[in-house]
């Protein structure tokens, strides 16, 4: 079971990403998707994640910037930032909740940077 997550690198404030993440592994019943980040000297903190169903649930700092979006079949989760600023700087970690053999499982992926220029 594994995240891959790509897409991160440098931009300009005022710049757009998009992340994408890959869950593999056939034994992985993915239920939710998400992205988190940590910034240098800050602790771990969500950006945005399905968090039911169609619901998703999106950092203060990031909504009407941020749009998460997802694609079941492919068990894929992407992260279009637009309006960078710099304060988005940090490591992007791409998060999913399912089953594993019918256990509960949480997994993370290795990250990806996101540096935002001024």
């Amino acid at each position: 079971v594994q995240l891959q997550a790509s897409g991160g690198g440098l931009v300009q404030a005022g710049g757009s990403l998009r992340l994408s993440c890959a869950a593999s592994g056939t034994i992985f019943s993915v239920n939710t998707m998400g992205w988190y980040r940590k910034a240098p000297g800050r602790e771990r903190e969500l950006v945005a994640e399905y968090t039911g169903g169609d619901s998703v649930a999106y950092a203060d700092s990031v909504k009407d910037r941020f749009t998460i979006s997802r694609d079941n079949t492919k068990k894929m989760v992407y992260l279009q930032m637009n309006r960078l600023k710099p304060e988005d700087t940090a490591v992007y970690y791409c998060n999913a909740h399912g089953t594993i053999l019918g256990a509960p499982a949480e997994v993370w992926g290795r990250g990806t940077l996101v540096t935002v220029s001024s």
